[in-house]
C-alpha cells in the first residue's frame, strides 16, 4: 500500500533482561495488517459513495482526500502527543481514535450524509497516523538490529496481504444488489465498518494489558539548531517522488473500479471489478517477496529506474489500449509499484547525517500525494475521460524516473559541513 514501514533509527528497548518479544512483535504485525485492510477499503468506498450521492470523480475521490489528507495535517501532532505519553499509550490513543472514527459510519449511513462519512474518514486516517508514528520504532527495535530489515519486511508483507484481502471482503458486504434504495446502500457500509470498529477496539484493549517494553530513544550526538535536512536537494527532490509515487499509486487503486466499468473496458460491475482491484494490491504483495531478495544485489537506483520506466509503458498502453490489454496493463502497475518506497526512502535520507530524522519526518508527511493525485484524475476524468485522466499518473512515474536517473544524487548544501555526509547506520 502507500504507507510504508520505516526503520527505528535512534530507538531500543529497556527491559530487564531476556525480554521474549513474540507477543510485542505478534501485536505490531496485526497492526500493520489493519492499517493495510482499512486503508484498502476506500477503493471500495470511492465507486460505492458515487453511486450513492451521485457525485462527480472529483467529489467521490473527496475520500483519498480526507483519508490521506489526515496523515498531512497530523504527522507533526502525532509526533508531540508520543513525545509527552509514550508510546504504548500513543498505540492505545490511536487505536481508540480510529475506532471512534469507524463508528462515525453509523449515524452517517442513519442520516446518509457524505460529509458526515468524510469526517469519520479523517478521524480515522487521523488515527493510522498517530498509530505509524507509535509502531514503527516497536519493529526495529523488538529484536537484534541485524535482524530489523526481515521484521520490517514481514510487517510489509501482512499490510500488502491486507491490502488485497480487503477490496474481496469490502465488496462482498458493500456492493449490494442493483436497485437498492438510498438507504440500503447506505447501510450496507454499516456492517463492516462497525466489526472494524470492535476489532480496532479490541486490540487497543490487548495493547493496554499486553506488556510492552518502553522504547528510549537516542539523542543524535553533535545535533545542533544550525541547518534543516530541507537544505539538501536531495532529499527535497526525494519528497517530491514519495509524494509522485504514493499519489499514483493510491490514484490507481482508487479508480480502478469505475474504470473497468467503462464499456470499452469491459463494462465490469462493481463487485467484478473488486476482484482486479485485489489483484492490483497482490501484485504489490508479490513484488514485496522478489524486491526482498532482489534489492540485496541490485542498487536503489538501477531498480526504481526500471520499475519506473516500465510503469510508464504500463500507463501509456492504458491510456491507449482497450478491453483485456488495458486492464491488464494497469493491475500490472501493482507489482512494480512495490519496491519503489524501499528504493525511494533510502535515496532521499542517505547522506543526511544527523539531520536522517528530521528528513525521515518529512518524507512521511508526503504520503500526502495519496490525497492530490487522486484529486487531479478525477478532475481529468471528469474533463476528458477515465483514459486520458492516466496521463496525471504517467506524468508520475515519469518523475521517479528522472529521480533515480539524477534527482538522488547528493549535492552538498551551502552551510553543510562534510561530517553531515557521513551516512546513517544501515537498520
Amino acid at each position: 500500500m502507500a504507507v510504508g514501514t520505516a526503520g527505528a533509527e535512534g530507538a531500543s528497548l529497556r527491559s530487564a533482561g531476556n525480554e521474549n518479544y513474540t507477543l510485542p512483535m505478534v501485536l505490531m504485525v496485526s497492526l500493520y495488517f489493519s492499517i493495510g485492510f482499512i486503508t484498502a477499503l476506500n477503493d471500495i468506498l470511492i465507486p460505492h459513495f458515487k453511486d450513492l450521492f451521485h457525485l462527480t470523480n472529483v467529489l467521490a475521490l473527496l475520500v483519498q482526500f480526507c483519508f490521506f489528507g489526515a496523515y498531512f495535517v497530523m504527522s507533526i501532532p502525532s509526533g508531540w502527543v508520543v513525545g509527552r505519553i509514550g508510546y504504548k499509550a500513543g498505540i492505545i490513543a490511536a487505536l481508540c481514535t480510529m475506532g471512534c472514527g469507524l463508528l462515525v459510519f453509523v449515524p452517517a449511513s442513519i442520516v446518509i450524509s457524505y460529509p458526515v462519512f468524510l469526517f469519520g474518514l479523517f478521524v480515522v486516517g487521523s488515527g493510522l497516523a498517530l498509530l505509524q508514528v507509535a509502531i514503527n520504532p516497536y519493529v526495529g527495535a523488538l529484536g537484534k538490529p541485524e535482524t530489523a530489515a526481515s521484521r520490517l519486511n514481514l510487517c510489509g508483507f501482512l499490510n500488502s496481504l491486507a491490502t488485497t484481502i480487503a477490496p474481496r471482503l469490502g465488496a462482498a458486504f458493500i456492493f449490494i444488489a442493483a436497485g437498492a434504495t438510498a438507504a440500503q446502500l447506505a447501510h450496507s457500509v454499516r456492517t463492516p465498518y462497525v466489526l472494524l470498529a470492535i476489532f480496532t477496539f479490541l486490540l487497543a484493549g490487548i495493547t493496554y494489558f499486553a506488556h510492552l517494553p518502553e522504547v528510549i530513544e537516542k539523542s543524535a550526538e553533535g545535533v545542533s539548531g544550525d541547518g534543516h535536512a530541507w537544505n539538501f536537494r536531495h532529499l527535497r527532490l526525494g519528497a517530491v517522488a514519495i509524494f509522485t509515487y504514493v499519489g499514483a499509486e493510491v490514484a490507481i487503486g482508487s479508480i480502478l473500479i469505475a474504470f473497468l466499468g467503462q464499456p470499452s473496458m469491459g463494462g465490469l460491475s462493481h463487485a467484478r471489478a473488486a476482484v482486479f482491484v485485489s489483484l492490483y494490491w497482490g501484485g504489490a504483495m508479490i513484488g514485496r517477496l522478489i524486491g526482498s531478495v532482489a534489492l540485496l544485489r541490485i542498487r536503489a537506483d538501477r531498480a526504481l529506474a526500471a520499475v519506473a520506466v516500465v510503469a510508464m509503458l504500463l500507463v501509456a498502453i492504458t491510456i491507449f489500449g482497450h478491453g483485456l490489454v488495458g486492464m491488464i496493463a494497469i493491475v500490472s502497475c501493482g507489482l512494480f509499484n512495490s519496491v519503489m518506497w524501499p528504493c525511494i526512502f533510502p535515496l532521499s535520507v542517505k547522506g543526511l547525517g544527523k539531520f536522517t530524522s528530521q528528513g525521515s519526518g518529512i518524507l512521511v508527511m508526503m504520503v500526502v500525494g495519496g490525497a492530490v493525485i487522486p484529486e487531479i484524475q478525477g478532475l481529468l476524468a471528469d474533463k476528458l475521460g477515465y483514459q486520458h485522466s492516466f496521463i496525471i499518473v504517467l506524468l508520475c512515474y515519469a518523475y521517479l524516473v528522472y529521480f533515480a536517473l539524477s534527482g538522488y544524487r547528493i549535492r552538498q548544501p551551502r552551510s553543510a559541513s562534510i561530517s553531515d555526509y557521513v551516512p546513517p547506520v544501515a537498520t
